[in-house]
């Protein structure tokens, strides 16, 4: 049984940071990588940022990109968000992924259960 389990969200002011963690527990043979999507009402979900467990590569939104940082530490499966110079259009609610081999066969998607993140 896996588990993501997110935390680090809450409300600040544009401008202002976050820092989102979020923590993979469970049984699995290997991992893929993992990311962070998010979803603001009426939108669909959509990759902020995610990162490859073979060689690291980070792939990210245009609208992110030099403002957020996925980094992670492998040893304690927990991948970070660092978001700074927030805007009031990054409000939404954050999930982590991970994409994780549990048997013999392609990596699956698993989900967090979400982290709000509001900026005002």
């Amino acid at each position: 049984h896996v588990q993501l389990v997110e935390s680090g969200g809450g409300s600040v002011q544009a401008g202002g940071s976050l820092k989102l963690s979020c923590v993979l527990s469970g049984k699995f043979m290997s991992r893929c990588g993992m990311g962070w999507y998010r979803q603001s009402p009426g939108k669909e979900r959509e990759l902020v940022s995610s990162i490859k467990n073979v060689d690291d590569t980070i792939t990210s939104a245009d609208s992110v990109k030099g403002r957020f940082t996925i980094f992670w530490d492998k040893s304690k499966n927990t991948v970070y968000l660092q978001m700074d110079s927030l805007k009031t259009e990054d409000t939404a609610v954050y999930y982590c992924a991970a994409d994780l081999r549990i048997h013999l066969g392609p990596c699956r998607q698993y989900w967090g259960q979400g982290t709000q993140v509001t900026v005002s």
